[in-house]
């Protein structure tokens, strides 16, 4: 067992001391890209002030032909693209995978500066993030960094959502969390094979009217990702770390995606996966907060002054709890403004 006393000293000699507070920036949109195709990095400079995070995908999406080529590619990218204020995450490979020692390794000491997120893929409970955790330490301290590489896992497993609130616990480093549902479905052994979003059987249905059970009834269908979105948000939240939707497979129908980045949003996560350009806007409509939505907030928040008592505003009655809630959506609303160089209403310029 570790004294709290130690939770927050180096686990290497000469590393950097782990953060206290995760910094709190808006990362609503987590891009992906593959480091070794030449024509995706040359669009990274003209993509980057569009999008809130650029992340170097090592993993499932790169061909094992590729991945030396991958690594490769995503060292020089993070040492000679300017990305401006754009964070540069990168996807390493999974910890059972051969790849991964030689990922952690040439990322930290040949790019380690530049690189803001090591996402950590398949974490099952918190001894992965205790073992990478310990190992990028080490690997800082050699390489002389003078701030810590942060951590973020992938909830894509039974036994990780089965501990999800360790797992978050587990470091001092960990940055967030992404559910990964297709990977998920397969380990559930969920009978979907769509990646995120719904399926068309799972539904409820209208009771029957007068025994006429054959009779069409109005159904809805239900989403998969509920319990587990629930779950993440709360263990995230617990550790005072940020959740994240993953991937929505489906490019074509931006609908369906917008629906599901929004079920996500209002369930309190911060940002999801982008895997093709017309999935940035998407995202951004969606985890910017509505202005109409700011403005109630404002209102509330003027008008309870320091959340105590209770008023009436347009005919509902607000209260402590309200002055809470509007006060999360105004803090989200300043991230977002000072990412887009916008007041939190949505026009250009700061707020006075």
């Amino acid at each position: 067992m570790r004294s709290p006393r130690d939770f927050f000293l180096p686990l290497a000699i000469g590393a950097p001391e782990p953060p206290r507070v995760i910094p709190p920036l808006a990362s609503r949109m987590i891009h992906f890209f593959d480091p070794s195709n030449a024509r995706m990095v040359g669009k990274l400079p003209a993509l980057a002030p569009t999008v809130d995070v650029l992340l170097g995908n090592l993993e499932d999406a790169v061909e094992i032909d590729n991945k030396e080529a991958a690594r490769a590619g995503l060292v020089e990218v993070a040492l000679t693209v300017d990305l401006g204020t754009t964070s540069l995450w990168a996807r390493v490979n999974a910890l059972d995978s051969p790849w991964i020692l030689d990922d952690l390794t040439d990322l930290v000491l040949q790019a380690g500066e530049q690189i803001d997120v090591l996402m950590l893929p398949k974490i099952q409970g918190p001894e992965d993030i205790h073992y990478v955790d310990r190992l990028v330490a080490q690997l800082e301290a050699r390489a002389g960094l003078s701030r810590p590489i942060l951590l973020h896992a992938i909830l894509e497993t039974a036994r990780g959502v089965a501990n999800v609130e360790e797992i978050c616990l587990a470091s001092p480093r960990l940055q967030g969390v992404s559910l990964g549902p297709a990977d998920l479905a397969a380990d559930r052994e969920m009978k979907t094979t769509n990646v995120g979003g719904g399926h068309p059987g799972y539904l409820v249905r209208a009771d029957a009217v007068n025994g006429e059970y054959d009779a069409p009834r109005v159904t809805a269908q239900q989403d998969l990702w509920h319990y587990t979105v629930a779950r993440m948000v709360d263990a995230c939240r617990l550790a005072g770390i940020q959740p994240y939707y993953g991937p929505f497979g489906d490019i074509t129908d931006v609908l369906a995606c917008e629906d599901q980045f929004r079920n996500a949003y209002v369930m309190g996560c911060v940002g999801a996966w982008t895997l093709h350009p017309k999935q940035i806007e998407v995202a951004r409509t969606v985890f910017t907060p509505d202005p109409d939505q700011v403005a109630w907030a404002r209102r509330v928040v003027e008008a309870l002054v320091d959340g105590a008592g209770a008023v009436m505003i347009d005919g509902k009655m607000q209260d402590d709890a309200s002055y809470k809630q509007c006060q999360k959506i105004l803090a989200f609303a300043d991230l977002v403004a000072a990412r887009d160089g916008t007041s939190r209403d949505g026009a250009a310029g700061s707020e006075g």
